[in-house]
C-alpha cells in the first residue's frame, strides 16, 4: 500500500475533533486507516467520540475528513488491484479449483462415514464401495420380514433415480436427488431407518449425483447443443453444486464454436481484406460478448468468483484474433505499406472492442499492443517513399513555381466554387514540392485518426523527419552547397542545382509554404476537428492548439535552416573570389592613405555589389512572396546581417587594422566610415535594417575610430558631418539604381573638408 502522506484537503482540524497525531497532515494513509481495520471497531462509538464536544463547523470538518479518507483508501484499493491483477487471477483460479477438491473431499468423507458406521454395527459395507449399493439394499432389504414405509419409498426412489437418469430428464432428476436429500434430514432426525441403510441411501444420493454432473458437462461439450440449451445446463450444474466446471464448461463451449467459425470464414472468398476483417472482428467480439453475457446470467450471484476467469479467456480470445488478423492482413499489408488498410482494418476492430466495453470488459489495451507495430511499420513505410520520391524528382526539378499541374484533391488548401478563389488559394511551388505536398496529404488522409493507437505524435513526428529531408535537399540544391554540405555524412543525394536568384527564391517559397500553411492542414486531419470550416483554421495562431503552434514553430526552424543557408551561399560568393581570395579584405582602407591623388568618395565596390544583391533579392521576393512580406523581410535582414557580422567578427581583418605594419589612415577611416553609413541608409529605406545590423555597424565603426585613436591621430577633425555621408549615400543610391543624373555634383561630393569639423 502506497505509503505517501494523506493531506486534508480542508485545511487543519482543530484539536477538538480528535487525537491531533491521528489527524495530522504527516501521517501515512496507513497509519489513518489502522483505527478502522481494528476488529473491535464500532462505528457509533468512533462518531460518538468524536462528536461529543464539536459543534456545527467542526462536525462539518469531521465528515468532509472522512469522506476524503474514504476516496483515498479506495483509490489505493484500487492501484492495489491494478498492480496485483495478475496474482488475483490466479488466486481466483486457484480457489476455484479448491472449491471442487473440497466437493470431492466431502463426497469422499461421506462415503467413509459410512463405512465406518457399517462396520460398527457389524454390517458388511464393501457393497458400498464397489458401487454395488443398490443390489446389496436390495438383500438387506429383501431379507427382512416386514417393510416400513420408510423402506418402501427407499426401494422406490432407487428405482426412480435409476430411470431418470438414463432417461437423462435432468430437471425431475435434480428434483428428486433434492427430495432424496431432503427425506435424508428427516429420517437423520426421525432415525425410521437402520444406520446401514441410512448411509447407504447417503451414498447413492452422492452416486447419481455425480453420474447427472457427468451427463450435464458432456451435454455442454456437444457441438450440437444450442446457447440456450448450453445456458441452463450450466445452471443446473451450478446448482448441483459444481459451479467452477460449470463456468470453464461454458466458456470453452463458446470458444469451440468460436474455432469452428473462424475456419469456415478463411475457407470462404471475401471481396477484400476491409470486408474479411470486419466479418471476423464481428464474429470474435460478438462471441466474447455472448460469452460474458451468459456468464453473468447463469453466475450473477457469484459474479465476483467467475469475473476474473471470464476476463483472462477473453483476453485470450482477443489475442488469437489479434495474431490471426496479423497473420492474414496486417503483416503484408504493413510491409508493402498499405497504411489505409492497416488503419481501417485496426479502425473496424477498435470499434467493435469498444461496444463491448458497455460490458466491462475493456479488451483495447490487447488489441493495441498487437496492432500499433504493425501501422508504424506501414507508416514508415509512407514516409520512406516520399522522401524516395521527393528525391528523384528534386534530381530533375527545374525550380519554377508553378501551379499544381492536376487536381487540388491533395492540395491541402480547401475547395472552392469561384474560380477566382481557387485561383487565389491554389499553391505555386515547384514539381517536387507539389509531389511532397500531396503525398503528404494522402498520407495523412489515409492514417486517419490516429489517437486511437497512441500513434497521432508519432505520425507528427514523421512529417517533421521528412520536411527536414526535402529541407536538406533544398539546401543541396544551393550552388555553394554542392561542395560544403553534399559531402557531409552518408546521406548524400544528388539535386538540379538552383543556378538564377529566381531559382533559389523558388526554394525559399517552397520552403516557407509547406511549413506556414500546407503541412500543418495536413496534421489537422489527425482530429475530427479538421472537419471544421477551413476559414476558422485559418486565423491567427491565438485561436489554434498549442500542438499546432509547437509544430510551426519546428517547421518554421527548418526554413530558417535553409533561409540562412542561402544567406551563407550569397555572402560567401560577395566576400570571397572564386579562387577564395577575400575581396573585402583591410588592404582596401589601409592603402588609400599612400594616393597621391583626391579619392572620389563613392561607397566601396564590395558594398555596391552587396547593394545590388539585396536590391535583386528584394525585386524578386516582392513577386515571389507576395503575402508574406515578412518573412521578406526577414531574408534581406539576416543577408545583410550575415555580411557586415563577418566583417564584425574577422579577425585578419581587424589584426591588419589595429596592429599591421600600415596603419588607419584619415582617408581609409573615412572610406570605412561611407560604406558602413551606405549599408545602413540602403537598408533603412528597404526597411530592413534591423538592431542587431544597426548595433554591428556601430561596432565597427567605434573599433575603426579607435583604430584611428591609437596612432594619435584626433578621428574628428577628419571625418566629416554625418550629413555629407548621408548626401553622398543618397546620391550614390540613385545612381546605382538609375533613377538620376547629376550635373554638378562631383565638387561636393569629393571635397568633404568644407564640412570638417575644425
Amino acid at each position: 500500500m502506497d505509503q505517501s502522506p494523506f493531506t486534508t484537503p480542508k485545511g487543519s482540524l482543530s484539536s477538538s475533533i480528535g487525537n491531533s497525531a491521528e489527524l495530522g497532515a504527516n501521517l501515512t494513509l496507513s497509519d489513518r486507516l489502522k483505527v478502522f481495520k481494528s476488529s473491535t471497531f464500532d462505528p457509533n462509538a468512533y462518531v460518538a467520540s468524536k462528536s461529543r464536544s464539536m459543534n456545527e463547523k467542526e462536525i462539518r470538518h469531521l465528515c468532509a475528513y472522512l469522506v476524503d479518507l474514504k476516496k483515498a483508501s479506495a483509490e489505493e484499493m484500487r492501484k492495489s488491484v491494478l498492480a496485483n491483477y495478475s496474482a488475483f487471477i490466479r488466486t481466483s483460479k486457484e480457489i476455484s479449483d479448491l472449491e471442487g477438491e473440497l466437493l470431492s473431499m466431502r463426497n469422499l468423507l461421506s462415503t467413509q462415514a459410512a463405512l465406518v458406521h457399517g462396520l460398527a454395527e457389524g454390517c458388511e459395507l464393501s457393497s458400498l464401495i464397489s458401487g454395488n449399493e443398490d443390489s446389496d439394499m436390495d438383500d438387506m432389504l429383501d431379507e427382512k420380514t416386514d417393510i416400513s414405509k420408510t423402506e418402501k419409498w427407499l426401494i422406490g426412489y432407487l428405482e426412480t433415480l435409476e430411470v431418470l437418469l438414463a432417461e437423462k430428464r435432468v430437471d425431475e432428476a435434480m428434483a428428486a436427488l433434492d427430495e432424496g436429500e431432503k427425506m435424508s434430514k428427516e429420517i437423520s432426525e426421525g432415525r425410521s431407518l437402520s444406520p446401514s441403510l441410512f448411509q447407504a441411501l447417503q451414498a447413492a444420493i452422492t452416486e447419481h449425483r455425480q453420474k447427472l454432473a457427468d451427463q450435464l458437462a458432456e451435454t455442454i461439450c456437444q457441438p450440437s447443443t444450442r446457447s440456450a440449451e448450453i445456458r441452463s445446463t450450466a445452471l443446473a450444474l451450478k446448482i448441483l453444486g459444481d459451479g467452477p466446471r460449470a463456468h470453464t464448461l461454458l466458456l470453452n463451449s463458446h470458444q469451440e464454436t468460436l474455432q469452428r467459425n473462424m475456419k469456415s470464414l478463411q475457407s470462404t472468398t471475401y471481396g477484400g481484406a476491409g470486408a474479411f476483417t470486419a466479418t471476423l472482428s464481428q464474429l470474435v467480439f460478438s462471441t466474447i460478448s455472448q460469452a460474458a453475457s451468459d456468464s453473468l446470467s447463469v453466475f450473477a450471484e457469484e459474479e465476483p468468483a467467475y469475473t476474473s476467469e471470464l476476463v483472462t479467456w477473453a483476453v485470450t480470445q482477443a489475442e488469437q484474433f489479434a495474431v490471426l488478423l496479423k497473420k492474414c492482413i496486417l503483416a503484408s499489408t504493413a510491409a508493402a505499406g498499405g497504411l489505409r488498410v492497416a488503419s481501417e482494418c485496426v479502425h473496424v476492430c477498435m470499434s467493435h472492442c469498444y461496444l463491448l466495453e458497455a460490458s466491462g470488459l475493456a479488451l483495447s489495451p490487447v488489441l493495441l499492443k498487437y496492432f500499433r507495430p504493425f501501422v508504424e511499420q506501414a507508416l514508415n513505410t509512407n514516409l520512406k517513399r516520399i522522401e524516395q520520391s521527393s528525391s528523384a524528382l528534386a534530381a530533375a526539378d527545374d525550380w519554377l513555381l508553378a501551379y499544381a499541374p492536376t487536381s487540388s484533391r491533395h492540395s491541402g488548401l480547401p475547395p472552392s466554387s469561384s474560380h477566382s478563389n481557387l485561383s487565389s488559394f491554389q499553391p505555386k511551388l515547384s514539381i517536387s514540392a507539389h509531389k511532397f505536398n500531396s503525398m503528404v496529404q494522402e498520407l495523412f488522409e489515409d492514417v486517419g485518426p490516429l489517437e486511437i493507437l497512441q500513434l497521432d505524435v508519432l505520425a507528427v513526428e514523421g512529417l517533421l523527419q521528412v520536411f527536414n529531408f526535402y529541407i536538406n535537399l533544398l539546401i543541396n540544391a544551393l550552388p555553394g552547397s554542392v561542395v560544403t554540405e553534399n559531402l557531409e555524412g552518408s546521406g548524400h543525394k544528388i539535386v538540379k542545382i538552383a543556378e538564377t536568384e529566381a531559382q533559389q527564391m523558388a526554394l525559399l517559397a517552397n520552403a516557407i509554404l509547406l511549413a506556414d500553411e500546407l503541412l500543418p492542414r495536413a496534421v489537422v486531419k489527425l482530429s475530427h476537428s479538421s472537419r471544421g470550416d477551413d476559414s476558422q483554421r485559418r486565423g491567427s495562431d491565438k485561436h489554434r492548439p498549442p500542438e499546432q503552434r509547437e509544430l510551426k514553430k519546428r517547421l518554421q526552424r527548418e526554413v530558417d535552416h535553409l533561409r540562412d543557408s542561402f544567406c551563407r551561399q550569397h555572402a560567401l560568393e560577395l566576400i570571397f573570389t572564386e579562387e577564395g581570395e577575400a575581396r573585402l579584405n583591410a588592404l582596401i582602407y589601409l592603402g588609400m592613405d599612400g594616393n597621391v591623388e583626391q579619392p572620389e568618395w563613392f561607397p566601396s565596390p564590395i558594398f555596391q555589389e552587396v547593394f545590388a544583391k539585396l536590391t535583386e533579392v528584394a525585386s524578386i521576393a516582392s513577386d515571389v512572396f507576395v503575402g508574406r512580406e515578412r518573412f521578406a523581410t526577414v531574408l534581406l535582414m539576416r543577408l545583410a546581417e550575415t555580411v557586415i557580422l563577418w566583417l564584425s567578427d574577422d579577425q585578419t581583418f581587424w589584426e591588419e587594422v589595429e596592429t599591421g605594419s600600415t596603419p588607419l589612415g584619415p582617408v581609409g577611416l573615412q572610406q570605412l566610415y561611407l560604406d558602413m553609413q551606405f549599408v545602413m541608409i540602403f537598408s533603412s529605406q528597404g526597411r530592413y535594417l534591423s538592431r542587431h545590423l544597426h548595433q554591428a555597424i556601430k561596432n565597427i565603426i567605434a573599433r575603426a575610430i579607435g583604430a584611428v585613436a591609437a596612432t594619435g591621430l584626433d578621428p574628428n577633425s577628419v571625418l566629416p558631418e554625418d550629413e555629407w555621408f548621408v548626401e553622398v549615400c543618397e546620391i550614390a543610391i540613385k545612381m546605382l539604381t538609375g533613377r538620376a543624373a547629376f550635373d554638378n555634383v562631383e565638387g561636393d561630393v569629393t571635397s568633404p573638408t568644407s564640412s570638417v569639423q575644425t
